[in-house]
């Protein structure tokens, strides 16, 4: 899940200990936030100038509507963090890495939530520094 971090930052998560992730104005992504169950773990990507992943978050409440004035059906979650990364992984050193390079990351940079499939979460937690 992504996010600019002078909007909102996984240290900004960590200090509130819940967030709702709404504004997500995109119909993949939205799509995929449907999908997230309670207990699912997600990992905090800040886009812009930092790009990198830098914390592991949690669902604590699965897809419910974000009511937009100008209309559309979106959707939100709540997130509580779980841990910060020890050391954040840059998008640098993640698109030199031949194991994640068929992350939704790398291929489908604008989107701002995406699934990682269970390999590219435990390569990505053990390059931040975390088991």
């Amino acid at each position: 899940m992504k996010s600019e971090p002078h909007v909102y930052s996984f240290a900004d998560l960590q200090k509130d200990k819940k967030t709702n992730w709404d504004h997500v104005r995109n119909f993949q992504a939205r799509n995929f936030i449907r999908k997230m169950s309670k207990g699912d773990q997600a990992i905090i990507y800040h886009s812009g100038e930092e790009r990198a992943a830098v914390g592991i978050s949690e669902v604590v409440k699965e897809a419910y509507p974000d009511v937009d004035p100008e209309g559309g059906d979106w959707s939100q979650v709540d997130l509580k963090p779980v841990e910060a990364f020890s050391q954040p992984v840059a998008l640098k050193e993640i698109k030199a890495t031949e194991a994640l390079l068929d992350m939704p990351l790398i291929k489908q940079s604008r989107l701002s939530v995406m699934p990682l499939s269970a390999a590219h979460f435990k390569l990505l937690k053990k390059m931040g520094g975390l088991k």
